[in-house]
């Protein structure tokens, strides 16, 4: 018995006060530049790369849509709890549209450098809500 480890028991940690919740860190901050960032380019894309009728409806559709799918599915108070997978591939999904609208628009090293960034920050940001 005398190989067997001291367990001291410890006074356990105090749950937060209700309506609060942790700080922020930089991976969060991180991860809702990438969000702004994202829906920013969709909203320049839509405004910019369309003729006059439909460059409003796009301006203001194409943002609104991500926005959506986001809230839904990938905010921290998702309306629809899915599964990890779903709320990263969704994540993904916005993240790649603002790739895709860089490199279409003749700016393929800014999308290079925003989907590296973005998944990196995403992939962070996933596995801290996983631990």
């Amino acid at each position: 018995m005398a190989d067997l480890p001291t367990v001291r028991p410890e006074k356990p940690a105090e749950p937060l006060p209700a309506g609060t919740r942790p700080p922020l860190d930089a991976v969060a901050v991180a991860a809702f530049l990438c969000e702004l960032f994202a829906f920013g380019t969709l909203a320049v894309w839509g405004f910019t790369a369309w003729p006059f009728p439909w460059n409003i409806v796009v301006g203001i559709a194409a943002p609104i849509i991500a926005i959506l799918l986001w809230a839904l599915f990938v905010s921290p108070r998702a309306v629809f709890a899915v599964h990890p997978f779903v709320r990263a591939l969704v994540e993904l999904l916005v993240y790649a549209s603002a790739t895709i609208v860089w490199w279409t628009s003749g700016s393929p090293w800014i999308g290079l450098a925003f989907a590296v960034v973005a998944v990196t920050v995403g992939l962070i940001a996933g596995r801290r809500r996983l631990a």
